[in-house]
């Protein structure tokens, strides 16, 4: 093991001044805005703000197989939320999401009633159930599907918050918490090459919200957009996740989904804010051509 300087913790913890990293300007123990901050809306009946990170890659992914499938109610408004810069923080996005995280979705389908959604698994459920897609209605299938969307749900917190911030994000390396979510990201890297070793996709034949969900963390992890680890996991090993993974990066609404709200990378695959299908025809139409 590397030296670690000893800690002892307090009796009563106190927040440090600063606690380093990449996001320690955002991070605070109390929840609540910071200040005052409406958000916008826009014309589409769903109105969405977010972040291209995983979590908000489930749902734009979401929203274009939904168009793709003809369901015009689909059609949605993502805006922008630079978490970096504390925009999760305001008053409008603290009253749809309490927790502060994106993503956030107003249904204003219903002008009368408009409907709040945070959590993207409770959002993609919401989309699934409201359309009737992507969601088995046989009891026994919709139950494998919503076992591995909690999966993913309650799993990919220890690739994020547990790897990906020890070993990307962390002001130093330490050697017992990188190999500790190593390990874990590895096992459950496992859990699903083990899964799609006997099926096309998650849940079956059937391509689902399950995929949606594990696609953007378990599925660009293998295609080695994530961390810029690549090696260091030795995710070429997990070849039926691989397969898996590039069936879907070759998916239209997939391709466009991963654009909605990025502001990293290849800036011709960046799309800040989505209003309209045809703000995709402002970038590479190859690289998206549907």
């Amino acid at each position: 093991m590397n030296d670690i300087r000893k800690y002892i913790p307090p009796k009563i913890w106190n927040p440090p001044a600063s606690s380093g990293g990449k996001f320690a300007n955002i991070n605070r123990p109390i929840a609540g805005s910071t200040h005052e901050k409406e958000l916008p809306i826009g014309k589409h009946p769903m109105q969405l703000y977010s972040l291209g990170t995983p979590n908000g890659v489930k749902v734009t992914v979401m929203f274009e197989e939904l168009l793709a499938l003809g369901h015009k109610g689909a059609e949605y408004d993502a805006w922008l939320i630079k978490i970096g810069e504390g925009m999760q923080f305001g008053s409008g996005f603290v009253e749809i999401n309490p927790n502060s995280k994106i993503p956030a979705l107003m249904d204003r389908s219903n002008a009368a009633n408009p409907i709040r959604v945070f959590e993207s698994g409770a959002i993609l459920m919401h989309l699934a159930e409201k359309f009737g897609a992507f969601l088995p209605t046989d009891q026994a299938e919709r139950a494998e599907c919503l076992s591995w969307l909690m999966w993913q749900m309650g799993s990919a917190p220890f690739v994020g918050g547990g790897f990906g911030h020890f070993y990307a994000y962390a002001p130093e390396k330490l050697e017992y918490p990188i190999d500790r979510y190593a390990m874990e990201t590895k096992r459950q890297m496992d859990v699903l090459d083990r899964l799609l070793a006997e099926r096309k996709y998650i849940c079956g034949d059937e391509y689902t919200i399950a995929d949606m969900a594990i696609w953007p963390w378990y599925g660009q992890m293998a295609l080695g957009r994530s961390y810029d680890a690549a090696e260091f996991l030795q995710v070429h090993t997990y070849k039926n996740v691989l397969r898996w993974a590039n069936e879907l990066d070759a998916r239209p609404a997939v391709k466009r989904g991963r654009m909605v709200n990025r502001v990293q990378g290849d800036p011709a695959l960046q799309l800040h804010e989505r209003h309209d299908a045809s703000d995709f025809e402002l970038r590479t139409q190859d690289k998206i051509s549907s």
